[in-house]
């Protein structure tokens, strides 16, 4: 393990290249911190003795690309569409959907969560328990606050 003098050295020295690498690659703020991060990660757990500046440079830029690729590749990323993409398609969504999406996008992360899982996966409250780590009747009551705070939200009676 490298001592913290060494990292932040480098971090120093390396961190714009390292970031303009990610941002050509990746083209997302996030994910380039991310690799960022675990780029020096990877640094400070290497045990890689090097030759000159020149070498480490090197070896920093190869392991950014290789991060950078990998996440390109990963499972995950290739299956997902990100939230900002699906508002901006308002053409493929009628205008109740969207106001519904956009309602339940508004609601707090605990609320949303739950709705999520149990309206759009069909997951029910015993599984929502399950996963996200809590009571079975606060899944309940999530669940009946999240209807109450859509109602208000977007009017009407009642929806299921």
């Amino acid at each position: 393990m490298r001592s913290e003098q060494e990292v932040n050295r480098a971090i120093e020295r390396y961190s714009d290249t390292i970031r303009r690498l990610c941002m050509i690659h990746l083209k997302n703020y996030a994910d380039t911190e991310d690799i960022f991060q675990t780029v020096f990660l990877k640094y400070v757990l290497s045990s890689v003795l090097f030759e000159s500046e020149e070498h480490e440079k090197a070896w920093l830029i190869r392991v950014t690309i290789n991060a950078c690729k990998d996440l390109l590749k990963s499972f995950f990323r290739n299956h997902t569409v990100s939230l900002d993409e699906v508002m901006e398609q308002p053409a493929e969504l009628p205008p109740d959907h969207r106001e519904v999406l956009e309602a339940v996008l508004s609601l707090p992360p605990k609320y949303r969560d739950v709705v999520y899982l149990h309206y759009f996966e069909d997951y029910t409250a015993p599984q929502i328990s399950r996963i996200l780590g809590k009571n079975v009747n606060t899944i309940y009551t999530l669940l009946t606050r999240s209807k109450q705070m859509l109602q208000e939200k977007l009017g009407g009676d009642t929806y299921e």
